[in-house]
């Protein structure tokens, strides 16, 4: 086990690490649409990439993934192994829309052998990612 400080530097250091090994600007939270965002989540078992929905305003949400529900067979033409989740419970218990694409490898962010194949697998997802939302970015505005 690491201490918290340990842990939080490793943290820090996977990040920075991607960052200086993968300099790119991403979109994540520059969609222009109000709880609507692109993430990369790793933690000490798993690494995903994600678009989570996460309006304050629930109507908002349900439109927003109803609207991505119309382009899954699209989306999944792009990235077969996506997965559509319309109750996600995030670790702090808030319960958001995740659609997403889970780093099947071994991984843990504690673990400096797992991260290059972790980085590799953002860098090869994200971007189609983005492309997608590119190309559907107005039709998925018009849910609401």
């Amino acid at each position: 086990m690491f201490s918290k400080d340990e842990a939080a530097k490793l943290r820090k250091d996977f990040w920075t690490s991607f960052g200086k090994s993968f300099p790119r600007k991403w979109l994540l939270y520059n969609t222009k649409i109000k709880g609507f965002s692109f993430k990369f989540v790793a933690d000490r078992k798993k690494a995903m990439v994600c678009l989570d929905i996460e309006n304050p305003d629930e109507l908002v949400n349900l439109l927003y993934y109803d609207q991505m529900i119309s382009l899954k067979v699209l989306l999944e033409t792009e990235i077969p192994k996506v997965i559509f989740n319309d109750v996600f419970e995030l670790e702090n218990g808030k319960k958001i829309h995740r659609i997403y694409v889970p780093f099947e490898g071994k991984f843990s962010i504690y673990n400096k052998h797992t991260w290059r194949d972790c980085y590799e697998f953002f860098v090869d997802t994200m971007p189609k990612f983005e492309l997608f939302f590119y190309e559907y970015e107005d039709f998925i505005k018009q849910a609401i």
